[in-house]
């Protein structure tokens, strides 16, 4: 099960990098890679790994095997994860 966690904050630590890029002129092809990146991150490689995350934990839950905090803390951070564009697009109104 650590190895699913340890998976779930790198998966998390990568895909938020892109979301706090921030645009500047003549970096078009830095933009065009960390987009790339972020589309391919948030796509199949995320919700693949959510998905397993998700199972996981849900398994060990029914047999008893893990506390209610840990699974409620993973499924937490798939709504992190997932949803890291948006908080960052309601932070970035907020402040300007």
């Amino acid at each position: 099960m650590r190895r699913i966690a340890r998976l779930a904050a790198v998966v998390a630590s990568v895909m938020s990098a892109p979301a706090m890029a921030q645009s500047t002129p003549g970096s078009g092809p830095i933009e065009s890679a960390l987009g790339w990146i972020q589309g391919t991150m948030l796509g199949n490689v995320a919700t693949a790994v959510a998905v397993m995350a998700v199972a996981a934990v849900g398994f060990m839950m029914l047999t008893g095997r893990v506390n209610w905090r840990f699974g409620a803390t993973v499924i937490i951070g798939c709504f992190i994860v997932f949803g890291a564009a948006t908080i960052v697009a309601g932070i970035q109104s907020a402040s300007g």
